[in-house]
């Protein structure tokens, strides 16, 4: 584990290490994953070619960004945003470059299981961004005998003129600079929307845990994938706290898959709120998805279809009373470092989110946001001055005294 500053050859180390062990092993396999295939062209790519050249009877395979060598070993890069390119190889070793960037579940689910039969290592790698998976990985294993963990600071390193750090420093916001060059944790990450108002979160302690409660119907809100992710977050309303208590994500699976996970749950629902465009109707079945949902016996709802921007501005100030179970550490990961697209031709980041591995967790947190602030709490203050019963979601219409009644 190496949390390593910017430009500490970190990269270049890496490559080289893997090279060594391909060139002594015969017949091996080793993957370099980036946390894009683009990134691993631009990035790596290069590196390894040309560190490779001098060696004699290495191919190079460009289109696979592969390097063959004469002992039948081989040495691919890979992008993490295609992680089924991944499955079912077998590794000798893997290095994770930039691995806070990375989906949290990509080593336990695709990598750990190709290192089983050959006892393969991995190596992560990166420079921090946020409290995120990376920086979870280096807390949990920075005093574990059997890891190997390094934080390499430009302060302390020596790797970069101190003219030039004083240089950067002068250029940098103080989070910009603590977090490129002093690895530190806390900075915030650049670009992101939510970046601070998880902070904030952590700070208030509203990221601890979340307790069912038996008595509140529980919501559910989709970002729906059926060709790739989809999020599911399970939430409760209560007295105006939004709590969110569970969540489900999984990929090219139907949707009666994840109505059935839902089922499985023990909880006693409210309503299950879908994206806006669940009532376009599918060319194959001639049902949109709303359809085919409540057919699978699923209370569906729509969620109103608000403006993505304004969506965010509704996430950013609902946050503020919204609690978030701590077990759900790769969903506060993943919305953590949502983020906007940078446009380097103007040097600026545009008015538009990045479409990566974070976005599907951010849509569905956004449809919390929109349902709880104009759907939900509207129908608790309807209801409580009507003096009606909630619990009539649970099954029955009976009006009960106010002090028993209960509230979500």
């Amino acid at each position: 584990m190496i949390v390593a500053h910017r430009r500490s050859g970190k990269t270049i180390a890496t490559l080289n290490h893997l090279i060594r062990d391909a060139l002594r092993t015969k017949d091996s396999k080793y993957a370099f994953i980036c946390p894009t295939y683009k990134q691993a062209k631009n990035v790596a790519w290069d590196i390894l070619k040309g560190t490779c050249e001098p060696i004699e009877g290495a191919k190079f395979n460009e289109s696979e960004l592969r390097v063959d060598f004469q002992n039948k070993s081989r040495i691919t890069l890979y992008g993490a945003d295609n992680p089924d390119s991944l499955r079912g190889i077998a590794l000798w070793g893997v290095v994770f470059d930039e691995y806070s960037q990375q989906p949290s579940n990509i080593f336990s689910e695709i990598i750990r299981p190709a290192l089983s039969d050959h006892k393969g290592y991995a190596i992560w790698i990166g420079t921090p961004k946020g409290k995120n998976e990376f920086h979870k990985l280096y807390n949990d294993h920075k005093n574990d005998k059997k890891w190997e963990t390094i934080i390499l600071r430009a302060s302390e390193s020596g790797l970069i003129d101190h003219e030039e750090l004083l240089e950067a420093k002068a250029t940098m916001t103080e989070d910009e600079y603590n977090q490129e060059f002093e690895c530190s944790f806390l900075a915030g990450i650049k670009g992101a929307y939510y970046s601070s108002e998880i902070s904030q979160m952590r700070q208030d302690e509203r990221i601890t845990k979340v307790p069912y409660d038996a008595a509140v119907p529980v919501h559910t809100a989709w970002d729906l994938g059926m060709s790739d992710a989809t999020s599911i977050i399970f939430f409760q309303v209560i007295r105006g706290r939004i709590q969110v208590i569970d969540h489900y994500k999984n990929s090219d699976e139907t949707l009666a898959h994840y109505i059935k996970e839902i089922q499985n749950k023990p909880y006693v629902y409210g309503n299950h709120w879908l994206p806006w465009d669940a009532r376009a109707r599918d060319l194959a079945t001639g049902l949109s998805l709303l359809e085919q949902a409540r057919k699978l016996g699923l209370k569906a709802q729509i969620t109103p279809n608000i403006g993505v921007n304004d969506g965010i501005n509704i996430v950013k100030t609902t946050l503020s009373r919204m609690w978030i179970d701590e077990k759900l550490e790769s969903f506060i990961d993943s919305v953590s470092q949502y983020r906007r697209i940078w446009d380097e031709k103007r040097g600026e980041y545009r008015n538009k989110p990045l479409h990566d591995w974070t976005s599907h967790d951010a849509d569905a947190l956004r449809y919390v946001c929109i349902v709880a602030d104009k759907v939900v709490i509207r129908q608790e203050k309807k209801r409580e001055q009507s003096g009606d019963s909630y619990k009539s979601i649970l099954g029955t219409h009976k009006k009960v005294k106010p002090k028993i009644r209960l509230s979500w």
